[in-house]
């Protein structure tokens, strides 16, 4: 009889660890078919990061708790193993859940680095910071289930965090800055742009520090970050490379105004297409909007492919519009001043 009972519950044990196992396989299943149909809808790669990160440790889930099920049926398990058994489950729930969490949160930075290939260089270092939070916490959480006092081991490295903070202050704050530049994107890596405080230039590298600028001389301008993200910056590459070329330009009071038109925008389509090509939608054009103290003023409005290319084009351009100007008779006046002189006062 008792050897009959022996075998039942060995039997029973194996029924019960089986059907976990089981379950766990079936679940682990579904959901890798639930994320990869979720994954093929959105378009989005982020549910296969869930379905790697998931999967494994999903059915050491069902596994543990299996165990802890079937454990106490084996005959002649000692009783101090049963009555450890639901502190070893919690200890073992905490690493599997820690291992979760750690694979995850590296699955979503690597994702989120393929999205902004800007934060390659960073991801590494913030994947290696996320995983010692997730190993810190599963610690302290482990030690707590044992009974050991924490208060004191979290208030000391509280302490020793705000030290730390505080002493790398400036730090901390370039490297925060730098990865908001890197994340949000208002500059990017080959950029031109133009600094509040008037240095412009192509961005040559966004560093988690700095940020390097070559200006058209050739010299670096090196920004600290946080100076970057706080201050007002021109980008002449977005939305797109393309930019507005303005030239201001003044005839005489005595020139055929429906005649400069015509010869300014003949002069600066056939310029444009010499300098910059056909842009596609565009058509240079003038607008007058000055009657100046001797000259009746207006603005030549062209277009670049990027904004370095006016300077070629306004130079292209005021050449070939004076030489026009000389053959169509189109006066470019001089500044006059008309002078009034007084005679001296007659003497009583």
């Amino acid at each position: 009889m008792g050897m009959l009972q022996e075998i039942r519950d060995w039997l029973v044990f194996f029924l019960v660890l089986a059907g976990f196992l089981a379950a766990g396989a079936l679940a682990r299943l579904l959901l890798r078919i639930s994320l990869s149909r979720l994954g093929r809808r959105t378009g989005s790669r982020f549910y296969e990061v869930l379905s790697r990160g998931l999967g494994t440790p999903l059915f050491l889930l069902f596994l543990l708790v299996g165990l802890g099920c079937a454990l106490p049926r084996i005959p002649g398990v000692p009783p101090e193993v049963t009555e450890h058994l639901p502190l070893l489950l919690s200890l073992l729930l905490t690493l599997v859940g820690a291992v979760v969490a750690a694979r995850v949160l590296s699955g979503l930075l690597e994702h989120y680095g393929s999205v902004r290939p800007a934060l390659k260089g960073v991801i590494p270092l913030l994947s290696r910071a996320l995983k010692a939070l997730v190993a810190f916490v599963a610690l302290i959480l482990i030690l707590n289930s044992l009974g050991i006092n924490v208060t004191a081991l979290v208030a000391g490295l509280g302490v020793a965090g705000i030290a730390v903070a505080f002493a790398l202050q400036e730090t901390l704050s370039q490297f925060f800055a730098g990865l908001y530049l890197m994340s949000e994107r208002p500059i990017r890596v080959g950029d031109y742009i133009r600094l509040e405080s008037g240095e412009e230039g192509y961005v040559v590298d966004v560093g988690w520090r700095s940020t390097k600028i070559r200006q058209l001389s050739n010299d670096l301008v090196i920004v600290p970050n946080s100076k970057l993200a706080g201050s007002r910056i021109i980008n002449f590459y977005l939305p797109d490379p393309q930019s507005a070329c303005l030239v201001q330009v003044g005839v005489s009071y005595n020139s055929d105004l429906e005649k400069v038109e015509r010869v300014t925008v003949e002069v600066a389509k056939e310029v444009m297409r010499r300098v910059e090509g056909e842009i596609p939608g565009f058509e240079p054009f003038i607008r007058y909007h000055t009657f100046g103290d001797f000259s009746i003023q207006f603005t030549v409005v062209l277009r670049v492919k990027e904004y370095t290319n006016r300077y070629r084009l306004i130079h292209e351009f005021i050449k070939e519009l004076h030489r026009r100007y000389r053959e169509e008779g189109i006066e470019i006046p001089f500044p006059v001043r008309t002078v009034y002189l007084r005679g001296d006062r007659e003497e009583d």
